[in-house]
């Protein structure tokens, strides 16, 4: 297995942690937090919106591509920037009470999750300009694991703090906790260990991107993959709930243990891509996901005992993050290094739209049809899309070889 040079992985490492605490702050911690403080849960509800700005994002990765080839600026003066401003606004909401300032926490909220998804865009572009295709695996794995980390501290580390410290002392640590993990990212000169990049870049358009060999084959790829995942995803945890879990529990499972889970998973996924190509990985995946998925339709209609649930979760856990580094490394893969960005970010917010779809709808359906079925017909689906998603997959995408030639073709 290729491993990137250990002042990129190492950078790379800081990098997408710094990230994805103040993201899981908000997302997994904020919302338990507002509620044991009696917060409306149509309030916390209308949080969701705040996922907008990462379907959104590839709207704007074009400009961030472009700022990034300024002199002066580069990839890693837009995630300084951005990041600055997350900070703020964490410091920001330390400053406010959350019973009675909830509603305005809202603007802030909005301004951190526009500014992390715009450093995530700056932060794809970085990670492709600085991975070979053969480091992409591993590179992926290191960003898996750091989110998983991330998921760590800034759901479950930030809700313990709150119970120890207080409201602001806890935000304010967890503020510190992701400034101090950017500095090795920001500490390293933009061109060390980075890949020769093309003389002219012209202007980053989707335009450029659609003119790339196969574009439309990959699109339908980033479409289709993950659009039954979502169905069983949005109900897992209602379902461990009507199981008779408690939250201390799904909170537990859901939290520290995910973030080991997804630790292995990560590295297993960089492992098995080395081994047998992505093409074999994607069909290994499709598997492993269908059988999960069928395991959930059991548990929902036979029932299972308390432990097979956990170990059903932590399977599925474990293979999300399976997924999360072998799509990122096809992604990856496919986009130019004229606009990295702008390339990568427009197949990973397609491919959450999908995600997200699934998860939208799930919930009605469960209430019109029960558990049982949904799972069903995830497992149907995953054999269905994921079949159609890996058949449109670019060979140039599938072979390393090839895919280092694409990438060169791609550049001028």
């Amino acid at each position: 297995m290729t491993r990137p040079p250990r002042s990129t992985s190492i950078a790379l490492a800081g990098l997408y942690l710094a990230q994805s605490v103040p993201l899981y702050l908000v997302a997994a911690a904020l919302p338990p937090i507002l509620r044991a403080r009696g917060v409306d849960l149509a309030v916390i509800g209308a949080f969701g919106v705040l996922l907008a700005p990462w379907v959104l994002k590839a709207a704007w990765a074009p400009l961030v591509d472009r700022l990034a080839r300024r002199p002066g600026i580069g990839r890693k003066g837009v995630v300084a920037v951005c990041m600055g401003l997350t900070l703020s606004c964490i410091a920001l909401l330390s400053m406010l009470d959350p019973i009675t300032d909830a509603i305005r926490f809202f603007p802030i909220l909005m301004t951190m999750s526009i500014s992390s998804a715009t450093q995530d865009i700056a932060a794809d572009g970085w990670a492709i300009e600085h991975l070979s295709p053969e480091e992409q695996a591993f590179g992926n794995a290191i960003q898996a694991g750091a989110v998983a980390f991330g998921v760590l501290i800034g759901g479950s580390g930030t809700l313990l703090l709150v119970d120890w410290l207080g409201w602001q002392s806890a935000l304010l640590a967890v503020a510190a906790v992701a400034g101090l993990s950017a500095l090795p990212f920001l500490a390293v000169p933009e061109t060390r260990n980075r890949r020769a990049l093309p003389n002219d870049y012209g202007q980053a358009t989707f335009r450029h991107f659609l003119a790339l060999p196969m574009a439309g084959s990959m699109l339908v790829f980033a479409l289709v993959f993950r659009l039954p995942e979502g169905l069983v995803k949005a109900l897992e945890q209602p379902f461990l709930i009507d199981q008779g879990f408690t939250l201390s529990q799904v909170g537990l499972i859901s939290g520290g243990s995910a973030a080991l889970v997804g630790l292995f998973g990560a590295a297993t996924a960089a492992w098995i891509i080395d081994q047998i190509g992505l093409r074999a990985f994607f069909l290994s995946l499709i598997v492993g996901r269908t059988l999960t998925f069928a395991a959930f339709f059991a548990a929902a209609t036979m029932g299972i005992g308390t432990w097979p649930l956990v170990a059903l979760s932590a399977v599925d856990t474990f293979l999300r993050y399976v997924e999360m580094v072998g799509l990122y490394t096809a992604f990856m893969r496919f986009s130019s290094l004229t606009q990295a960005g702008t390339d990568f970010t427009l197949l990973t917010s397609v491919n959450l739209l999908m995600f997200m779809l699934g998860s939208m709808i799930a919930g009605t359906m469960a209430s019109v049809m029960g558990y049982g079925p949904v799972f069903a017909i995830a497992a149907v689906l995953s054999l269905v899309t994921g079949w159609i998603a890996v058949t449109r997959l670019p060979a140039p995408v599938r072979n390393l070889t090839s895919s280092h030639s694409i990438s060169k073709e791609y550049s001028v």
